[in-house]
């Protein structure tokens, strides 16, 4: 197959060119004159590389605690209907024997092609992390740092724990962080921590932040908290641009402030994104879904999001985030956050048939994932 006449997001930049995979995988990107085969024209469209949501709970009506096959490869169909093509699956708080079922059901999805997006891994969001911060987090199963338990959650998942997330405050946290980088990415997440605290975290291994801002202090001129010692210490950042949870102007502020190369654009959606208005389920304890924005029916905390990458994307160039650095922020970063750039996440040979081609106006026009048309919204 090839692609013709796009503009191929490659090495950073939009280049006129070709792009020709087989097998599922990207074999060149150049000019073709040889017009043999199966083509695809996307003359004056965008050829993106498939988007990757490392920080996503569910959509569609399902959520990825369910620990339901049929419903999780109805999520994946409905994240590759809107471009995003690698998924890193969210945990929340939850029990040891819980959390061991959803690792259980996600290791018979892991790295499969033909169901949309890919799944290649679990970002285990809870349950280490500070109840004075935990959000839409059910604090009944939140538990300080407990290494032993950490090891045996890495053993279920057979070395598919691709992020770990962690107040570094809590006693033994600094010592689980120590002893969690070295099998992945640790990000600190739903914490209370100030900038000295999360900056000896980040000394002792961490290196990501989730959800930046949300779950956390504030960045203050006297008392940067995480958010300071991320800019100085850490690889990657969160931003959920949904238009709910940052303001634009902070978003805009971040993406200068950390530079686009640190930024993963991630959606944290709910089992209500591409559901109707509604009450819904999050963790345990009841959601509602209303005019793009999900809170605990509860105390009213945001409760994730109800909107998928794609619109997150979108959101985020709406507000002027340039193309070329929103494009990476939705794709190449967060794959790397996760350790999986090796096969997800840019167009290159050898890669992935991952694609994405929008028009002009950033609307939908098709999708391959591992090579295979997808369909879409």
């Amino acid at each position: 197959m090839i692609i013709r006449n796009g503009l191929v997001f490659s090495n950073g930049a939009f280049v006129n060119a070709d792009l020709a995979f087989e097998n599922g995988i990207i074999t060149k990107i150049e000019t073709i004159s040889d017009a043999r085969g199966e083509s695809f024209d996307a003359a004056g469209a965008y050829v993106l590389p498939g988007f990757v949501d490392i920080h996503t709970h569910g959509c569609v009506g399902v959520d990825f605690c369910d620990a339901d096959p049929a419903g999780l490869e109805k999520m994946l169909a409905y994240y590759g209907s809107c471009g995003v093509t690698s998924v890193v699956l969210t945990t929340m708080s939850y029990g040891e024997d819980v959390l061991r079922g959803i690792i259980g059901t996600a290791l018979r999805y892991l790295g499969k092609n033909g169901y949309g997006a890919v799944l290649r891994g679990i970002n285990l969001e809870g349950p280490f992390i500070n109840k004075a911060k935990s959000g839409a987090q059910n604090p009944d199963y939140i538990v300080h740092s407990d290494a032993d338990l950490f090891d045996r959650l890495y053993a279920a998942s057979e070395g598919c724990i691709r992020l770990f997330n962690i107040a570094p405050e809590l006693p033994g946290s600094l010592e689980l962080i120590h002893r969690a980088a070295r099998s992945c990415t640790v990000s600190l997440a739903h914490t209370a921590a100030d900038y000295e605290t999360a900056a000896s975290a980040f000394n002792a291994g961490a290196s990501h932040v989730a959800h930046l801002f949300n779950a956390m202090p504030g960045f203050a001129h006297r008392e940067p908290g995480v958010i300071g010692a991320a800019f100085d210490c850490a690889s990657f950042v969160e931003i959920i641009s949904d238009g709910v949870h940052l303001h634009p102007s902070v978003i805009r502020a971040m993406f200068r402030m950390f530079g686009p190369r640190r930024i993963c654009l991630v959606s944290d959606s709910t089992r209500g994104t591409g559901m109707p208005n509604g009450r819904y389920e999050l963790g345990g304890q009841a959601i509602e879904i209303k005019d793009g924005r999900s809170n605990l029916v509860n105390g009213g905390n945001i409760a994730g999001s109800a909107v998928n990458l794609l619109d997150c994307f979108r959101h985020a160039v709406k507000i002027g985030i340039p193309l070329e650095d929103a494009v990476p922020a939705a794709s190449y970063n967060p794959a790397q956050a996760a350790s999986i750039s090796s096969v997800a996440g840019s167009l290159s040979a050898g890669r992935s048939a991952d694609i994405l081609i929008l028009d002009t106006e950033l609307r939908m026009i098709a999708v391959f994932a591992a090579g295979e048309r997808v369909d879409v919204v």
